[in-house]
């Protein structure tokens, strides 16, 4: 019982042991279970011969190129060069390349140089780039996307009529 080929009887015993440690460690079929970061979704494209009659809600993103008439609501919008958005714009990132017509409310809101807005615009930050064409207001808010953008601006003009009264 008591001899020294006992320690070579246990070696393989030893090489046995990481065969249990890989055993323990084989329970990894909790790594699926973990959430893995899930890649973003693309974002929607509107082609530029597509026209939409009627408002768009996501919790997206969305590229417009085509012609948009009502109202657009999205995480990250894209007015593209060749687009036309007739109506309200709402998000949290607006990026305007082409052509608006109406209210644009974003946190960040940025205007390129082949941008047209006639239009006012409710923001938290905004950019304009040199040749960037825009007719209206701008208003800086702390959170554009909660409160309404027309009672905002509406409200000074009926402050200013009532002290003057």
């Amino acid at each position: 019982m008591f001899s020294k080929n006992r320690p070579h009887d246990q070696k393989p015993s030893d090489a046995d042991k990481p065969v249990t440690e890989t055993r323990s460690t084989a329970p990894t079929p909790s790594a699926p279970v973990q959430t893995a970061p899930k890649a973003k979704p693309p974002a929607s494209v509107l082609s530029t011969d597509l026209t939409v009659t009627g408002n768009l809600r996501t919790s997206g993103d969305i590229q417009i190129e085509g012609t948009i008439e009502g109202d657009v609501h999205a995480h990250l919008l894209t007015v593209g060069e060749s687009a036309t958005v007739r109506g309200e714009i709402v998000a949290d990132d607006v990026v305007v390349n082409g052509h608006v017509i109406g209210r644009v409310r974003g946190l960040k809101v940025r205007l390129t140089s082949t941008a047209r807005v006639e239009g006012d615009i409710i923001h938290k930050t905004i950019a304009i780039e040199s040749g960037a064409h825009f007719e209206g207001s701008v208003q800086r808010q702390e959170d554009p996307l909660k409160t309404s953008g027309q009672k905002a601006i509406a409200a000074p003009k009926t402050t200013d009529g009532a002290a003057n009264n």
